[in-house]
């Protein structure tokens, strides 16, 4: 199948989360306040399972997330999906497989420094019966804070200390740059600093990864770069049909799915970013693999259907 396309926390904590609430989207961060997130969903990956697992929820305005929509399309078209015109409260929806002896989670969560209504990732692993020090593999599809600063707590320990950890090569190249940190806008440089900081404490375990690769077995690294550089999907072979781990490659259910040629804010590479939304949208349908998104509601785990002209998320 072909798809196209790191012992002063608390006050390091600080220095980062201050940065990104001052920014363009913490406005409506401060205000977020954390909710239930205890759901848990599971499908059979052959001899195997996968399960997603909540770390809660963000809060980002829409005037980030759409800029470049006008309003005369976009709220209307929000209206008619039940989303709200000012902001979107994404799930955070981290994936683990479990699959012989390994146990595999795909990207690590928040945190506790990021969003307040984030970071339950830890609380719900024992929910699933999963003790973080079983933890043998954490894949990342990409090195934003939402998926990566929770591999550290706040005492500067790593939550997985057994696990090997697996990044693309050119997503660690782009964070790590000192280049990266003197071009992002003032806004996001905590998420370049954030990045650098958590690299140091698994530049040690990190194998470097590429598309096209077996990352473990049965598991293949999917070229969706666009929302990073170097960003991610994982597909999982086995059982009845394969998995693809998306990431934040599609980020919401009912935008990414009826008009993945809207740009957003999200995106580092907007237009490359539509084009492997479309991309990806089409070859799901082709294949017929399931699909687990980051961002996604119903747990995260669906089906891609064509209808018309547009495409829609269909809940497992």
């Amino acid at each position: 199948m072909t798809y196209y396309h790191g012992r002063t926390k608390i006050m390091r904590g600080s220095v980062e989360r201050r940065g990104f609430l001052y920014g363009g989207l913490g406005l409506l961060a401060v205000a977020a306040l954390p909710r239930p997130a205890l759901s848990l969903g599971r499908i059979a990956a052959g001899e195997g399972e996968i399960l997603t697992i909540s770390d809660g929820n963000l809060t980002l305005p829409m005037a980030f997330l759409y800029p470049d929509v006008p309003k005369g399309e976009l709220e209307p078209f929000l209206v008619a999906n039940g989303l709200p015109t000012d902001a979107l409260s994404p799930d955070c929806n981290v994936t683990a497989l479990k699959r012989g002896d390994h146990v595999v989670l795909f990207d690590a969560g928040s945190g506790s420094n990021f969003m307040s209504s984030a970071g339950r990732l830890l609380e719900n692993l024992g929910e699933a019966g999963i003790d973080p020090a079983s933890v043998t593999d954490v894949v990342f599809t990409h090195a934003h804070p939402d998926h990566l600063w929770g591999v550290t707590d706040d005492f500067d320990e790593l939550v997985f200390p057994e696990a090997t950890y697996h990044m693309s090569q050119t997503e660690w190249d782009f964070w790590s740059s000192a280049e990266t940190l003197a071009r992002m806008p003032e806004e996001r440089q905590s998420f370049v600093v954030g990045a650098q900081t958590r690299f140091k404490f698994i530049e040690d375990k990190v194998n470097f990864i590429k598309p096209g690769q077996e990352v473990l077995s049965g598991v293949e690294a999917v070229d969706t770069a666009g929302h990073t550089p170097g960003h991610l999907s994982f597909l999982v072979h086995g059982g009845s049909e394969p998995t693809l781990i998306v990431g934040d490659a599609l980020s919401n259910t009912a935008i990414s799915f009826a008009h993945p040629e809207w740009r957003t804010g999200s995106d580092h590479d907007q237009e490359k970013g539509a084009a492997t939304r479309a991309a990806l949208l089409d070859r799901l349908v082709s294949d017929r693999a399931a699909i687990i998104g980051y961002h996604f509601d119903h747990a995260g785990i669906g089906h891609v259907e064509r209808r018309e002209a547009a495409y829609v998320f269909v809940p497992a």
